[in-house]
């Protein structure tokens, strides 16, 4: 099937690793011009380097700024004013206990995961309503729904940006402009990979993630974790001009985790 998203520009944010890197490069496989962005230059640089090698035909460009700061969005809006397709990737998890968790990390969380949303959003967001095409997808989590008591501020975060995508779907609505959620459950992430060795320290990583998926998330269906590829393949769908009727929707994809039907 062909997308149709041949020369349209998108930035996935938080993409030099992970389930941002995976979209990035489903999204230029399908003809986007993706921009990359990262914090570090080395690891965006990197990052480059592989996808130019595994998509030769890909089209490029990077932006390393830290999205978790208003300076750091300003300067990816200053570098590239105009695209048709933001995905807001960016976040960061940990868990932590709720009475010890501090005030400084409530904060840190919210700046990364929902204001670098909120900033871009604010500017690119009018420019796209303006050109009467675009497509903004959140990347939540199935926390967002069914939140774990063990990261209560990044759950709390999550479902914050459902509420915001659907807002901002509502704002755009009757402009050819979609803005939708995506809710992946546990992906084989460097992140996740790292987590689960500190819960099983010693058990190999397969071993690991079994009694993780057991013991953790024992509502999955799938009862395996989750590729990045596989929830790449859902956003680049919903990027895509054939995805216009989805709009202001939670997808959910965390292989039936969560014990609802909607």
């Amino acid at each position: 099937m062909d997308l149709q998203l041949k020369d349209k520009k998108a930035l996935v944010t938080g993409s030099s690793m992970g389930i941002g890197k995976a979209i990035a490069a489903a999204l230029a496989r399908e003809g986007a011009f993706v921009i990359l962005n990262g914090r570090s230059e080395q690891n965006v640089q990197k990052s480059l380097q592989e996808l130019q090698a595994s998509i030769p035909q890909g089209q490029f460009a990077t932006i390393v700024a830290d999205l978790g700061t208003n300076e750091g969005c300003q300067q990816a809006i200053q570098e590239q004013p105009e695209i048709d397709i933001l995905v807001n990737n960016l976040g960061i998890f940990e868990a932590s206990d709720f009475f010890e968790t501090s005030d400084e990390q409530w904060q840190k969380i919210f700046d990364i995961n929902i204001m670098s949303g909120v900033r871009l959003c604010r500017h690119y967001l009018k420019r796209m309503m303006e050109k009467r095409w675009g497509r903004i997808v959140f990347i939540s989590s199935e926390s967002g729904v069914s939140p774990a008591p063990e990261m209560a501020h990044y759950s709390a975060t999550k479902t914050m940006q459902l509420a915001i995508a659907r807002s901002l779907a509502e704002i755009a609505k009757g402009t050819n402009v979609t803005v939708n959620s995506v809710l992946p459950g546990p992906t084989r992430t460097e992140g996740v990979s790292e987590f689960i060795h500190s819960l099983f320290p010693g058990e190999k990583p397969e071993v690991a993630e079994r009694k993780f998926m057991q013991e953790n998330r024992p509502t999955s269906l799938i009862e395996r974790l989750i590729q990045p590829e596989e929830v790449a393949a859902l956003v680049t769908l919903i990027c895509s001009p054939l995805a216009g009727i989805v709009d202001g929707a939670a997808l959910r994809a965390e292989g039936g985790l969560v014990r609802s039907v909607f």
